[in-house]
């Protein structure tokens, strides 16, 4: 008998190596290789000689079509980043930094749906008494009440359980309509040698609940750790088993929550959904536009743009200060947009209007701390510099929409009326737009096309941008 060959993992990336390595050969860490024995054969066929498998594919047009069942979550944010609730038999990965309210969101979607739907939520991090503590708190009342009557509760079991091979038998005796696993990392799977939280350990338990959620069409929502580097802990092939990576954003000194979607098979990525904490847990912010817009007076260096994230057009505001700089090379330091972004746009401001921005330190924010990825706030951007360096106010009501080109040029956008619809929506009278943009106006908004970087910033701060030094109040 040909003896078996011993493999080691690494548990940081999950590659293999055949012989041991003190130091990981494809992410360079160091003492992460844990050796591993092979528990089943190949599958695969020798060359040469033919498969006995017996053909089971049948033609596409056959396969009969499933109605598309989705379960209400008993939040409407949820349910939109979701693409309209959740699927049966769907694992939806949720990932966050620690404190950020990842359990709440899920124990009180858990406890929504249980007034209408059998729901088990395991908990694997935390006790079955400290779980009810949270529990009541959100509902309001005592923690030393005992309301085994309630209504609301009769859908909803609670398992304090990290033996996966005992949270899979609950599965199979509960049948749920939803399960909620606190969290992946915490599961252990007794047949493996590793530590939980290892990537063999987070790869087989994922792997074990997915093929359960299949077979027994259960909707199963997974809590996920993430790494002091912001990503989800755990193995890539993680991100590739779930049909869902929901993401659970925001500052954790801030009030507000932003959970966005970064892969939905069954829905829009990236879609955003706004939360609130407060002392009842979550609450669901219906006009998140106030959020990212400032209520006081206007200031110098401030635009208005209008991002989508998903399907929800959103208006926020972006606040640049131009000021001069003390050292050899200016600081460039950018919140909520890359900083790539903004050197770029700064190099294109300088070459094409003439402007010693090189000499300056340029700090650019978005209020409310969105993160803004798509290039429709280039034209925003260039306009909140370009009035905090001559220090003066964009016209009152204008909203900044539009792509830069490298040579000065304007480029449409997508999904443009959506966007001036919600800036009607908020008060917005004005918009500046790329020439080109194949829109019907709203009727109470005013519409100007620009097609330079040049013609944009005379049209939103009435004033020509490449004026003498001496109209710069801060020139050196």
């Amino acid at each position: 008998m040909p003896r078996v060959q011993p493999v080691y993992r690494c548990q940081s990336c999950g590659s293999q190596a055949h012989q041991f390595f003190g130091r990981c050969p494809s992410c360079g860490a160091w003492n992460t290789l844990l050796e591993e024995l092979p528990t089943a054969r190949s599958l695969t066929p020798q060359r040469g000689q033919p498969s006995s498998t017996p053909q089971r594919s049948r033609p596409m047009a056959a396969v009969e079509p499933m109605d598309e069942v989705r379960i209400s979550t008993g939040s409407s944010e949820l349910d939109r980043v979701l693409g309209g609730g959740l699927v049966r038999g769907s694992l939806v990965l949720v990932g966050g930094d620690p404190g950020i309210g990842k359990s709440t969101l899920l124990l009180q979607t858990a406890h929504h749906m249980a007034q209408r739907a059998r729901v088990l939520y395991v908990s694997a991090e935390e006790s079955a008494q400290q779980v009810r503590l949270r529990w009541s708190r959100l509902r309001g009342c005592r923690p030393q009440t005992r309301d085994h009557d309630s209504t609301s509760a009769m859908g909803l079991n609670l398992q304090a359980e990290t033996d996966l091979h005992l949270v899979l038998q609950e599965l199979e005796s509960l049948a749920p309509d939803v399960a909620v696993i606190d969290s992946i990392q915490a599961l252990h799977n007794p047949d493996l040698s590793s530590a939980a939280g290892s990537v063999a350990q987070v790869r087989e338990c994922a792997a074990a609940l997915r093929q359960r959620a299949k077979i027994m069409d259960i909707a199963i929502l997974l809590v996920g750790h993430v790494t002091k580097e912001g990503m989800l802990a755990g193995p890539k092939t993680l991100e590739h088993l779930v049909d869902a990576v929901l993401s659970f954003e925001g500052d954790r000194f801030a009030s507000h929550r932003l959970l966005r979607s970064l892969k939905n098979r069954f829905g829009a990525t990236f879609e955003l959904g706004v939360f609130e904490m407060g002392d009842r847990g979550l609450t669901e912010v219906t006009n998140p536009s106030q959020l990212f817009l400032s209520q006081g007076e206007p200031t110098s260096g401030t635009a208005a743009i209008v991002a989508c994230e998903g399907t929800r057009p959103l208006v926020v505001e972006l606040q640049a200060l131009v000021s001069p700089s003390s050292y050899a090379s200016p600081r460039r330091s950018a919140t909520g947009i890359a900083n790539n972004r903004l050197h770029q746009i700064l190099a294109v401001l300088e070459k094409q209007l003439g402007l010693p921005l090189s000499r300056f330190d340029c700090y650019l924010a978005v209020a409310g701390g969105l993160e803004v990825t798509e290039p429709a706030a280039d034209v925003g951007v260039a306009v909140a510099v370009v009035a905090s360096y001559r220090d003066l106010l964009i016209s009152p009501g204008t909203l900044c929409i539009g792509e830069l080109g490298l040579g000065g040029q304007l480029r449409p956008v997508a999904r443009m009326e959506q966007r001036l619809q919600e800036g009607q929506r908020l008060g917005f009278h004005r918009a500046l737009v790329p020439t080109g943009s194949e829109i019907t106006p709203p009727a109470t908004m005013t519409v100007i096309a620009a097609g330079t970087i040049r013609q944009a910033l005379v049209a939103a701060l009435q004033n020509d941008p490449a004026g003498t030094d001496k109209d710069t109040p801060h020139q050196a």
